[in-house]
């Protein structure tokens, strides 16, 4: 079997691959609820869900920092990378070990591409079409009733980072009917709270729960600096987990819309 990855390299596989290796968190859970828990052999430390997937595999690091001769030793036949989540030497060091799959995911439609991929690759169609079936419903059925709200979604602080334009997060924001602030910026810029407070009628703040892990003191903190603005911590894999998490983001999406109307 041949097939191309969402960078366009070309994989080929003599028989169905039975020994995976998944370098990123969200697609771990989508393997998963694919069916496939029992050919995964290595994940990272950050692959939190399902909760008891890293007791039962071997951890072979993060997502930028790996051990390759803990990876080459338990012989996969398929690793699964991210391209923006792992480095490019990643990469290039997974694909000497074995076959490499690098997801590229900007909009849901390259997730719905991916687990149609995945479902080919593992011959687990019947499980991939349940989970299209039931994202592409969730999408469907999602129609956000704020009114373009301006918002500024911070990834992380020390220093203060935001999503901007080109990444999924900005494209959920978008789903959900907000004005991203930064949307002529691209990827994860760098910006100061002096800068944010010059942006006119800003209707929230979100902190997101991940990766740096907000708390409500930093709402408290924020608070001083935009008193017109109101600060809200969301929930992080909602917003970035580009998974089967998915299917259960919209019903969290649903909750977020009753907040900010």
């Amino acid at each position: 079997m041949e097939c191309k990855d969402q960078l366009v390299s070309t994989l080929k596989f003599l028989e169905i691959p039975k020994r995976i290796v998944c370098l990123v968190p969200s697609l771990t859970e989508l393997l998963v609820d694919l069916g496939l828990e029992e050919n995964i052999v290595g994940v990272t430390k950050f692959c939190v869900h399902p909760t008891h997937i890293r007791k039962e595999k071997k951890i072979v690091g993060g997502t930028k920092n790996v051990n390759f001769d803990r990876i080459q030793s338990l012989q996969p036949d398929f690793i699964l990378c991210n391209e923006e989540e792992n480095t490019k030497e990643i990469v290039t060091k997974c694909k000497a070990i074995s076959n490499t799959y690098v997801s590229d995911i900007y909009e849901i439609k390259d997730v719905l591409e991916l687990i149609k991929d995945l479902g080919n690759i593992f011959n687990c169609n019947s499980n991939a079409v349940k989970i299209l079936t039931s994202l592409k419903s969730k999408l469907d059925n999602f129609n956000p009733i704020n009114q373009k709200k301006k918002v500024a979604y911070f990834i992380w602080k020390d220093p203060w980072m935001v999503a901007a334009n080109s990444t999924f997060i900005n494209h959920l924001l978008n789903i959900n009917g907000f004005e991203n602030v930064y949307q002529s910026k691209e990827r994860y810029p760098e910006v100061t709270l002096t800068e944010l407070a010059e942006i006119k009628d800003l209707d929230f703040v979100f902190l997101s729960s991940e990766p740096y892990p907000f708390k409500e003191t930093h709402v408290k903190l924020l608070k001083h600096s935009f008193p017109n603005s109101k600060i809200l911590i969301v929930d992080g894999e909602f917003f970035s987990w580009y998974g089967s998490r998915l299917i259960k983001a919209f019903e969290y999406f649903w909750e977020l819309q009753k907040m900010v109307i």
